[in-house]
């Protein structure tokens, strides 16, 4: 598929068919999102791949709120929960710390005000929109979304995620359904054009 027509087709896809995504295709996934650039090249990322059912359903029960479990009525959390893949991907703040302090760097501690960004999140979002365009190409849907920030311990504990990584979010993945059409914000919500939000020379 041409990068034109993947950066065109690429949507929040919150509901899958039951088809399997192939291996090699997850692998794919994967591989394209560590050539997303880093800071120092210092790659302080790592992604919880979750590809049996047992382990999406493990997912599943610990990043939904316990007031929602139940929730037959709720059809975002009933759509998503079709995908056969998720994928986690966590940034890790001290890779960065660490590698700024190497003598190339020239920084001779590990203060996290130097940084004027949080770049250990961001390279990892970079991260998350390669999966997310690399399922495009492989004419696949796939969904970023939150992990609810009272879920993350319960999700920390159930795959023994080490403390210095972060989750930022989870990726579904799976074959699109028969598409009824844009929903949800998008279909509510006009998207801005380039003029609106381009400011040259000066805002």
């Amino acid at each position: 598929m041409e990068f034109q027509e993947v950066v065109r087709r690429r949507r929040m896809v919150r509901r899958y068919s039951t088809e399997p995504v192939a291996p090699e295709v997850v692998q794919r996934l994967l591989a394209n999102a560590v050539h997303a650039p880093s800071a120092g090249f210092s790659q302080g990322w790592a992604f919880l791949l979750l590809e049996t059912p047992r382990d999406v359903q493990r997912f599943w029960r610990v990043a939904t709120p316990h007031s929602r479990q139940d929730d037959e009525a709720d059809g975002w959390l009933s759509g998503m929960r079709t995908a056969p893949v998720v994928i986690v991907p966590l940034s890790c703040k001290e890779a960065y710390l660490g590698r700024y302090a190497e003598p190339d760097k020239g920084w001779t501690d590990q203060d996290e005000s130097r940084w004027p960004v949080p770049y250990w999140h961001i390279d990892t979002g970079m991260a998350a929109m390669l999966i997310l365009q690399t399922a495009v190409d492989e004419g696949l849907g796939a969904c970023f979304f939150g992990i609810p920030p009272p879920q993350v311990t319960e999700f920390r504990a159930e795959f023994a995620v080490p403390g210095q990584y972060s989750p930022i979010g989870a990726i579904t993945v799976g074959h699109r359904t028969e598409d009824p059409g844009v929903a949800g914000s998008a279909a509510r919500r006009a998207r801005k054009g380039v003029d609106d939000v381009v400011h040259r020379g000066q805002w």
